[in-house]
């Protein structure tokens, strides 16, 4: 074997043991001992374990978002734009009232409608007036929204799936704790 082709295979191994560490299952025990540690810095003068966790789940967060939007800009979609087309895509019916997508991105009513009006315009979205009440306007994604959120899905997907082979276990495992204690989920 030659000295290239060794190199290829130490390499092709090394991915491997990364992938295969990045889909082992979370220790849910750790997890949850992480979480409570997290909890109780919180609450001492030495918040330093509680940061530790914040900072990681901060980390991944972030870096998902820039994927996300970054994944978005590609097909001419504003960041806040696009989060309006998730919201709107995965509501039940996929279609929301402007003042729903102004409460959900934590934006004014007046600034929903225009980012409405611009997937609008670029065919991503239609307005609708409410059956029972005339005065209400639904916002629903059409044919063209859906294919181009799950071709921009697709994209975040491979990137993403690269994003978390890099995380340790322990990355792991501070960041989903912290995100458990921010939305109030115990295990």
């Amino acid at each position: 074997m030659t000295a290239k082709a060794k190199r290829a295979s130490t390499k092709a191994q090394e991915i491997g043991t990364v992938l295969a560490s990045s889909t082992l299952p979370l220790d849910v025990a750790r997890v949850r001992r992480k979480g409570v540690a997290a909890q109780r810095a919180r609450e001492t003068d030495d918040k330093h374990t509680y940061f530790v966790a914040v900072a990681e789940a901060r980390y991944v967060l972030r870096k998902v978002f820039r994927i996300v939007e970054d994944q978005a800009k590609k097909y001419g979609i504003d960041p806040l734009a696009h989060q309006a087309l998730i919201q709107i895509y995965g509501s039940e019916d996929m279609e929301l009232q402007v003042n729903q997508i102004a409460a959900r991105l934590d934006i004014t009513p007046a600034f929903a409608s225009s980012l409405v009006r611009m997937l609008v315009e670029k065919d991503f979205v239609v307005r609708r007036r409410g059956d029972v009440d005339q005065r209400v306007t639904y916002v629903a994604i059409t044919e063209l929204g859906r294919e181009t959120m799950d071709a921009i899905d697709e994209n975040v997907k491979f990137h993403v799936d690269y994003f978390v082979t890099q995380l340790t276990p322990e990355e792991r495992e501070g960041a989903l704790s912290i995100l458990m204690f921010y939305v109030g989920a115990k295990i």
